[in-house]
């Protein structure tokens, strides 16, 4: 209880001390709250270039306790690949190392400074990165998992579905399974500004979409989305899954009843766990493709939900209904 009204005192002196734009950028800030996130966890790497752009930096989190090499997340954020910070899903990072996980979360180039595929080259040159550095954060690069929210849902089962991008930059590391939350997979013809703006020059338009992308080899899916996500409708993730297990590739899927587009990433931090089982879902679905070997993954912490009060739901649902709206519609 105090923790909540901790949080919640936070997010009031926001609101106040920063200007109306400051505060817009800052949005998920009360989600990345010392209060609000897992304990038992380090940031062990902390803008790490992984190129020579400016964007081309990544942080690490890492359980605090670490011994033998820990399986390896390598997450992807959204943002219509025209906005997103890496430093706005540590609750993310933590969350997943407060399971066990090394964590890797990468910036990439946006939208207008780039179009599709630059966005995916940094996603494969970042995973180099992971490829010839994780081992020094604790992490095992032959037990990768790519996860997503939203565009970075895209950007991640892109990276498992077209070799040619981690060919590009020698990738050799094995994907045992990704993780796609509220994630677009089949969104051609471009309907929207927010689409046609980043994949309209393609070259060859079906290629960009993960759903004509599936082969018999495609890694282990598990794919998630509110039944009531008005970016990215839950057909989308129905058709893509029904596309992946025509071809005989695993496929986990999570519909979580009446949520939309932001709160099946929210719910992967500690305060807003008790809405919807995602981070188990999730790792789950990693342990049953061998992120832990022995069976018996290493917790750092196992944290309880922390107990919301009825009056202190609303501001959050403020805060994630204002996210929301701030994204554009991404298929039809």
């Amino acid at each position: 209880m105090f923790a909540v009204r901790s949080i919640l005192a936070a997010l009031v002196t926001l609101t106040l001390i920063l200007p109306a734009p400051a505060f817009a950028v800052s949005m998920m800030d009360p989600f990345n709250l010392p209060a609000a996130m897992d304990g038992g966890t380090a940031k062990v790497g902390d803008g790490v270039a992984y190129g020579d752009g400016a964007r081309n930096k990544l942080d690490v989190y890492a359980p605090e306790q670490r011994g033998t090499a820990a399986p390896v997340v390598f997450f992807i954020y959204g943002g219509g690949w025209s906005r997103g910070e890496r430093g706005e899903y540590e609750f993310v990072g933590r969350a997943l190392a407060s399971r066990g996980f090394v964590t890797v979360i990468a910036d990439y180039r946006l939208y207008p400074d780039v179009r599709y595929p630059d966005f995916l080259e940094d996603g494969a040159r970042a995973l180099r990165w992971v490829q010839d550095n994780i081992a020094n954060y604790g992490g095992d690069p032959n037990r990768l998992f790519l996860a997503g929210h939203s565009a970075g849902a895209y950007n991640a089962v892109m990276q498992a579905l077209d070799p040619s991008f981690r060919a590009e930059f020698g990738v050799t590391m094995p994907i045992l399974g990704v993780a796609a939350l509220s994630g677009p997979y089949d969104f051609y013809p471009f309907e929207y500004n927010e689409v046609r703006d980043v994949f309209g020059e393609a070259p060859s338009p079906e290629g960009t979409q993960p759903i004509n992308l599936i082969t018999a080899e495609s890694p282990p899916m598990y794919l998630a989305t509110g039944t009531t996500d008005p970016i990215v409708r839950m057909q989308n993730t129905e058709s893509f899954a029904n596309r992946l297990r025509a071809q005989g590739v695993w496929v986990t899927t999570q519909y979580y009843d009446g949520f939309g587009h932001m709160e099946p990433v929210l719910a992967m931090g500690a305060m807003w766990r008790w809405r919807m089982p995602v981070l188990d879902d999730m790792v789950s679905f990693f342990q049953r493709f061998g992120a832990f070997p022995s069976g018996v993954p290493y917790l750092a912490v196992a944290p309880e939900p922390p107990q919301m009060l009825p009056d202190s739901v609303a501001p959050i649902d403020q805060i994630v209904s204002e996210l929301n709206q701030m994204f554009q519609p991404i298929e039809n």
